[in-house]
């Protein structure tokens, strides 16, 4: 079932549950996903676009949450954990920090890679690889303890 199809199904669901963070969220997604379907490319959503873009719609709503958080604006921090909670809810589970930490050493074994000037080559594997299933900053953070 598609992203599109889902989301549509949890509209309805959200909207007879009167679920307004979950309206909220999934509103937000079914937005962007228009947005893409409609900026003028003719490209298809696929499934490794539709991961880019809810980690993309976390990624706004973590930015947004720390912002409001550093000036005491726990109203509005409030609302961004809850559509952060929502949209997290379509992304694969995310792999917790040691089994990231093992992937990343096996890659950089296989790449050969010794020091920081080899981190652009492990960053590339590794994005690549645990697409969907890790945060970037979090993947970046191991690989520099692995290589520093």
């Amino acid at each position: 079932m598609s992203l599109e199809t889902k989301i549509m199904q949890d509209l309805k669901e959200a909207m007879r549950n009167k679920d307004q963070a979950g309206l909220r969220g999934i509103r937000a997604i079914k937005a962007a996903i228009l947005l893409v379907k409609t900026d003028g490319t003719g490209k298809e959503l696929d499934e490794a676009g539709e991961i880019k873009l809810l980690q993309k719609l976390v990624k706004q709503r973590k930015d947004s949450l720390d912002i409001y958080q550093k000036q005491g604006r726990e109203d509005l921090a409030k609302v961004e954990e809850e559509e952060i909670a929502v949209i997290e809810r379509y992304l694969p589970k995310q792999l917790d920090p040691a089994e990231l930490e093992g992937i990343i050493k096996e890659l950089i074994a296989e790449l050969g890679a010794s020091s920081m000037k080899d981190m652009g080559r492990v960053m590339g594997a590794a994005s690549q690889k645990l697409a969907g299933k890790a945060d970037g900053k979090t993947i970046s953070g191991i690989v520099k303890g692995l290589l520093s």
